[in-house]
């Protein structure tokens, strides 16, 4: 049991993978107060840094809506949080028993929102509701969004692509955007989803999604929509199941733009519940056999969202006039998966779209249980060979050291089946891999030529390791008109190997820099001469209707006053 000089601990709240949290009381004047420290006798630097973060956002704050930090007092090798206590429960453990009522749900989910809403005010992104983090007084009815280790008080954040089980956030109840495979980037509406998640869970008694795979997990949130509360359910009415889904939207743009908005949803349907009960009674008192009682849904609908206008200047994140060269994109993805190997070109000039393009590509990859890399080319450095490859190869190992003990070891004997006892080779250009194959014995020295014909070899093993019919992988290559020539030898290496199966490489280049003579037109001239798929996207600037729709959907209007801002923009 923790003690902490000044403090009696009366209970263990709860214990979880990386943190112990006591109730307790503060001696000196026996104010009640909730202990939070990690369960690690040596914690990482980095569970270290969350707790101090927690402490700074919330020492100053005096609304009883917030969480409040009274001190963090450091003790032995850890840190110890010390914060107010409203005397509640999580709502996960309420949950526990069952459902709520449609009355208690619809009491608690406003008072969510409202904290919410001054979450927002205070310029944070929470990112982590989930029913654990949602503390309820059942006596007096206080509500209180807690566990701000992970909040951000940044506008917006790219999240990056990385193992579903080293994401930030928990993972039943992550954004699309939140799970770095959505090509978007993340902003205060990410905890409108994650609230959607919670409320479903609140009145269906089951997450949205029942998979148990991270993987699978992920890509619920990214493709699939959870089956509606009133069809799980036929005494929610449509019109509050109709107001998760609108929460739980995939696309940022199609929820709630701000807390006012769901606020007033939400006492919308508090109010036609409270009419429809008043007018059940009155059924009931007035009813006679002849004259059955009515069978309307408890809350009548309404338009959702009319009082939804966000108070935040936000241009959607969405492509504009791209649909046929995304499809392109998704298409070779498809081919590859079925065993094709083959490369697709993005070309245009510089700030046209062309990564945008590729990104999204993320939500296929996730459904196939493939890998995504990418590496960039620098005007700079064309004098060094294969930086680019190596950037990409280094991430794709990172990936993998992220994956469970029992994956890395399958990966460790594929690699030592594919290298033959030439692993040294990789390790001199990746040292990663030694993380995972172990010390390996040198290689005998070779006359440069050669040298580089086996580092050739051995990268395309490499590859060929990782790119299978379980695990896809694209490879994408920005700026190729100013990739080294080793690096486009390389590249016409992959793609012309018979044995390259499951395996993309996307290349983005400014087709207004390379020429006729260029070596990157000619290393695809050479391609272009094998049996190869290449196909290359070109990127043109948007038309007028393109920039019309992007100012429609930025200023929420008709879009009848916006053609002449259009012609300028």
């Amino acid at each position: 049991m923790l003690s902490i000089p000044g403090y009696r601990i009366t209970e263990i709240l709860h214990t979880g993978g990386k943190t112990l949290v006591y109730r307790g009381l503060r001696l000196q004047d026996q104010c009640p107060v909730i202990l939070k420290t990690l369960s690690d006798d040596y914690p990482a630097s980095k569970d270290l840094a969350c707790l101090q973060h927690e402490y700074t956002l919330t020492k100053d704050w005096t609304d009883n809506d917030l969480p409040r930090a009274y001190e963090l007092i450091k003790h032995r090798n850890t840190l110890v949080l010390v914060q107010h206590d409203i005397g509640g429960v999580s709502v996960s453990r309420l949950l526990a028993d069952k459902p709520f009522s449609l009355e208690t749900f619809l009491t608690l989910a406003l008072a969510l929102a409202r904290n919410l809403n001054h979450i927002h005010q205070q310029h944070l992104i929470h990112k982590d509701i989930n029913p654990s983090n949602l503390v309820v007084n059942v006596k007096t009815g206080q509500v209180q969004i807690i566990d701000f280790g992970i909040a951000t008080q940044l506008s917006r954040e790219t999240p990056q692509v990385q193992n579903p089980g080293h994401l930030e956030g928990t993972l039943a109840y992550l954004s699309p955007e939140q799970t770095g495979r959505m090509n978007r980037a993340l902003d205060y509406r990410t905890d409108f989803y994650s609230l959607g998640a919670t409320y479903y869970e609140m009145l269906a008694g089951v997450p949205a999604f029942s998979a148990t795979d991270p993987m699978e997990l992920v890509h619920c949130h990214l493709a699939r929509t959870p089956l509606p509360l009133h069809e799980r359910n036929t005494d929610i009415p449509p019109v509050l199941s109709d107001l998760v889904q609108k929460l739980m939207a995939k696309a940022a743009e199609a929820r709630y733009q701000s807390a006012f908005g769901l606020i007033a949803d939400l006492q919308t349907c508090q109010d036609r519940l409270l009419a429809s009960e008043v007018t059940e009674v009155t059924e009931v008192t007035e009813a006679t056999e002849a004259t059955p009682r009515s069978t309307a849904p408890r809350i009548a609908a309404f338009p959702l969202g009319m009082h939804d206008v966000s108070e935040r200047f936000r241009i959607p994140q969405k492509l504009y006039g791209r649909e046929t060269q995304v499809q392109k994109v998704l298409d070779a993805f498809e081919r590859v998966s079925q065993g094709q190997a083959e490369m697709l070109l993005v070309a245009g000039y510089s700030g046209v779209g062309k990564t945008a393009l590729v990104h999204e590509v993320h939500k296929p990859i996730t459904e196939k249980n493939g890998y995504y890399i990418e590496g960039k080319f620098d005007q700079f450095q064309r004098d060094i060979p294969y930086t680019s490859l190596i950037q990409a190869f280094r991430e794709l190992v990172r990936q993998l050291l992220t994956e469970s003990t029992a994956q890395i070891s399958y990966w460790k004997t594929q690699l030592e089946n594919a290298l033959h006892g030439i692993a040294q080779v990789i390790i001199d250009v990746i040292p990663e891999v030694e993380w995972i194959m172990g010390p390996q014995p040198a290689v005998p020295e070779l006359p440069p030529a050669q040298a580089q014909n086996r580092l050739n070899l051995v990268f395309q093993h490499f590859i060929h390791t990782f790119a299978t019919d379980e695990h896809p992988l694209i490879l994408f290559l920005d700026d190729l008109q100013w990739a080294d020539l080793p690096s486009l030898q390389l590249i016409k290496l992959f793609m012309t190997t018979p044995e390259s199966r499951h395996f993309l490489i996307i290349g983005a280049y400014r087709d207004n820099e390379v020429h006729a003579a260029h070596p990157f037109m000619l290393a695809l001239e050479e391609i272009q001469k094998t049996a190869t798929r290449l196909e290359t996207i070109t990127l043109k600037p948007l038309n007028l209707g393109h920039i019309r729709q992007l100012l429609t959907e930025t200023l929420h209007n008709d879009g009848t006053q916006n053609h002449s801002l259009a012609e300028l923009c």
